[in-house]
């Protein structure tokens, strides 16, 4: 996703079990490397982790002032 991957929006590197292809590879974008997933992020469920991430998403888009 060369302009970046806008919230909302599955990224196009996930397999169809929402794993990375690009995990270990040089071409993994720096800003998936620098996550750092924790249990406050994950929770106890896949469902409360991926709410995180839709908020995480919501607030870092661009031109939402």
């Amino acid at each position: 996703m060369p302009q970046g991957k806008p919230a909302g929006v599955r990224c196009a590197h996930l397999t169809g079990d929402s794993r990375c292809r690009l995990w270990g590879s040089p071409d993994r974008p720096a800003v998936c490397n620098r996550l750092r997933p924790e249990s406050l992020m994950c929770g106890g469920s896949r469902e409360h982790a991926l709410r995180w991430i839709a908020r995480l998403e919501r607030a870092t888009t661009v031109g939402r002032g």
